[in-house]
């Protein structure tokens, strides 16, 4: 057996599919990883349909960041935000609103979809990688602590009360000075959809990466879960552990993934506190979450990750799931039930 593995660019970030399968012979799927090509069919697939399924998972990602990014005008939600409401949204779009507003309320306004404003007082108004040619930072402040002296001013974000959901039309209106950034969630739910439609044409253990966000449906290689790498905060090229999964998720919120300094301005991340409208500052630097699907675990990481860690510690396990959580100062603190899924563990 062999992992077909296909990596392109996607949502702002690194994406990686990989699907279990025999190996009939590379040339159908030039990105196949070999392993052992007289092994008998595993799968009633051939080479030729995990490269059509891997085309639609691609055009499918392709389709999702184009309704969902803030950085193309033409998108749905990028017309939402301008024009204050609209109707007829796909339902993907409409789903991914609910789910948001939802999330807002189940995790006690830690997690804020109306953050938009926020993100781009911060300087994260166009695309991560313009952001970091605009305002480059080195490798010490990218892992360093956030500044303690920053004096910019705090102001809560507006929240989403208010904002008006119609099923029936699969419409939105926003209030005045309301504007949705879907970035993470949308992320979060992209992973989903893409292991799902993966696995429905396949049949077979699929893995979908998307810039850290994984989601796991069926068994890995030689029918074994899949290990899953938790990245260490201050090392992009290490890990913290490995988690086991053939039917899961695992997110990861990161103070120290998407960072920049503009010109007078302090250091700044994208994961803002909708207490203060700012980059928060909670004294961690991850938190990685396992769920079932990877929206709710992505939503959780990041609410963790703004409540800090002791109240970040009691959302998760609150909510009957488990994580690892990494301070400013470098404890790793790992929730009750979080042994379950390590295959090892490192240090």
């Amino acid at each position: 057996m062999s992992l077909v593995r296909r990596e392109l660019r996607a949502m702002g970030c690194d994406v990686t599919l990989l699907v279990v399968a025999n190996d009939p012979g590379c040339g159908a799927y030039p990105d196949a990883v070999a392993s052992d090509p007289s092994a008998p069919p595993a799968l009633g697939v051939s080479g030729a349909e995990i490269a059509a399924a891997l085309d639609a998972a691609t055009a499918r990602l392709g389709e999702l960041e184009a309704r969902w990014t803030r950085f193309r005008p033409t998108s749905e939600l990028s017309q939402l935000n301008g024009a204050g409401r609209f109707q007829g949204l796909s339902v993907e779009t409409y789903e991914l609103i609910a789910d948001a507003l939802e999330a807002w309320r189940a995790t006690d306004a830690l997690f804020d979809p109306t953050v938009l404003d926020a993100l781009v007082a911060a300087g994260y108004d166009r695309t991560i990688e313009e952001v970091r040619v605009a305002g480059p930072v080195t490798a010490e402040q990218a892992v360093g602590a956030p500044p303690s002296d920053d004096d910019t001013p705090r102001a809560p974000v507006p929240g989403p009360v208010g904002i008006e959901l119609d099923p029936d039309s699969r419409s939105v209106v926003l209030p005045v000075g309301v504007h949705l950034d879907l970035g993470g969630i949308g992320k979060g739910r992209a992973a989903d959809l893409v292991a799902r439609l993966l696995h429905d044409r396949l049949g077979g253990g699929v893995c979908v990466d998307l810039g850290g966000d994984l989601r796991a449906i069926g068994p890995g290689p030689d029918d074994a879960p899949w290990g899953i790498e938790v990245a260490d905060p201050f090392d992009p090229g290490a890990s913290l552990t490995v988690v086991a999964l053939d039917d899961g998720a695992v997110a990861t919120s990161a103070r120290t993934a998407r960072v920049w300094q503009l010109e007078g301005r302090p250091v700044a991340h994208h994961l803002i506190d909708p207490a203060t409208g700012r980059p928060a500052a909670s004294g961690l630097a991850s938190v990685s979450v396992i769920a079932q699907d990877t929206q709710w675990a992505e939503v959780i990481a990041k609410a963790a990750f703004v409540a800090g860690l002791g109240p970040g510690a009691d959302l998760i396990t609150g909510l009957g799931l488990d994580g690892i959580l990494v301070t400013d100062a470098g404890w790793v603190v790992r929730t009750p039930g979080f042994h379950r899924f390590e295959r090892q563990v490192d240090g």
